[in-house]
């Protein structure tokens, strides 16, 4: 495990309360009352907010949602576990013997944990000026690129469900209706095993893709 000190550096910002900064390292099974899970708590709605701002002063053309759709792709816990990985926070996490052998470092709900945490100890330390300027700096590229399009609704399940090992999505036909020259298919998409929703188009594609984008919508409104 590496020194806290070289994370500060990497961070450019140095803890008045380095407590802060450990315990935003320290994952649950280390045992102990002192871990990122209120702090996880804390920066996931910071970084709404920052994010929310940036967005909205960005881009003043876009309506309530498409600003929706550009705050859901960079929030999500894919987005957040690609920053931890490219800041390199994985040397610095503190994990039990058995997290850490089993590839606790690498593993993309973990790093999206601590990059939540990080965040809510940058704020509790320094105020939401340091928060803000961490997610500026780790984000700005990303917001630049929001006004593009945005990944397709089966990319985007598949990435959330790998994020939290729910394994892959799995699209079933439910129904064919219509002439042959213009069908209409109803595709069921199913994830774990409460998890499901279904979607109508003219090709089996077009249906999967309405399929997991109702999907994704149920979850980002059980979320919101």
């Amino acid at each position: 495990m590496a020194d806290e000190a070289a994370l500060e550096d990497i961070l450019g910002y140095q803890f008045e309360d380095r407590d802060l900064l450990i315990a935003a390292l320290t994952h649950p099974s280390v045992g102990g009352r002192r871990n990122y899970q209120r702090l996880e708590f804390l920066g996931d709605r910071i970084l709404g907010a920052v994010i929310a701002d940036e967005l909205f002063r960005k881009f003043p053309d876009m309506n309530e949602g498409e600003l929706a759709l550009r705050y859901n792709g960079l929030v999500r816990r894919e987005t957040l576990a690609v920053i931890a990985s490219k800041i390199g926070v994985g040397p610095f996490i503190r994990l039990s013997a058995g997290e850490d052998e089993s590839g606790g470092r690498e593993k993309p709900a973990i790093l999206a944990d601590i990059c939540e945490a990080l965040i809510a100890a940058l704020y509790l330390d320094g105020g939401l000026g340091s928060a803000r300027r961490f997610v500026r700096m780790h984000w700005q590229d990303l917001v630049a690129e929001a006004r593009k399009t945005q990944k397709d609704g089966k990319t985007a399940l598949q990435e959330w469900a790998q994020a939290r090992g729910l394994g892959t999505p799995v699209y079933k036909e439910r129904d064919r209706s219509g002439p042959s020259h213009a069908p209409k298919f109803t595709i069921e998409v199913t994830l774990g095993n409460d998890m499901k929703a279904s979607g109508m188009a003219g090709s089996k594609r077009a249906a999967e893709q309405a399929a997991a984008d109702s999907l994704m919508n149920q979850i980002r409104e059980q979320s919101a």
